[in-house]
């Protein structure tokens, strides 16, 4: 099960890339699903581990995108390290006490979009500011986050579904 995560993840992450690199919408919307790669690590990773893999998963994007270095790692650290407060606030203490990854099957459609959205407001609330660097309005801004939440937001949790446990496997 764990080789079959990993393959997913960095598949997710490379399709990430190319959305990033290659997939310019608009200069107003930003698709970005990472924060809901690093919201569904496994519960039993420890804090320092996810805040590596949020890390190194922010390295590779910036790195083969032409975004500016540290932009990506720079909003992505702070979804991972309030990760477990997230999970705790959404799902409460029996997710982490069971140590029971998070699943739209398990806890509910509504809870897991609710944590997808906490967790992409805060990755925007930083990297859309740092993007525009005082070179856009307020205004701007504001539009752009609201709009690369709306699109975000779905994206991220079909993506969900696709990192989620299956049922069929815990018993392997």
């Amino acid at each position: 099960m764990r080789q079959r995560y990993i393959f997913t993840y960095v598949i997710l992450l490379a399709i990430q890339v190319i959305c990033l690199g290659l997939l310019n919408l608009s200069q107003y919307v930003v698709l970005c699903f990472l924060p809901v790669m690093i919201l569904s690590l496994p519960i039993t990773y420890s804090t320092p581990r996810v805040l590596l893999t949020a890390f190194l998963t922010g390295l590779a994007v910036d790195f083969f995108t032409d975004g500016v270095l540290g932009l990506t790692i720079c909003a992505l650290l702070p979804v991972a390290f309030t990760r477990n407060a997230l999970i705790r606030l959404v799902f409460g203490t029996e997710l982490l006490s069971r140590q029971e990854d998070i699943s739209i099957h398990k806890q509910g459609p509504a809870k897991v979009l609710l944590a997808i959205l906490l967790a992409t407001i805060l990755f925007f609330l930083i990297y859309i500011p740092v993007d525009c660097a005082g070179t856009r309005s307020a205004g701007f801004v504001a539009l752009r986050m609201l709009l690369s939440v709306a699109l975000s937001a779905p994206v991220s949790y079909y993506v969900a579904g696709v990192l989620a446990p299956r049922e069929a496997d815990r018993w392997r």
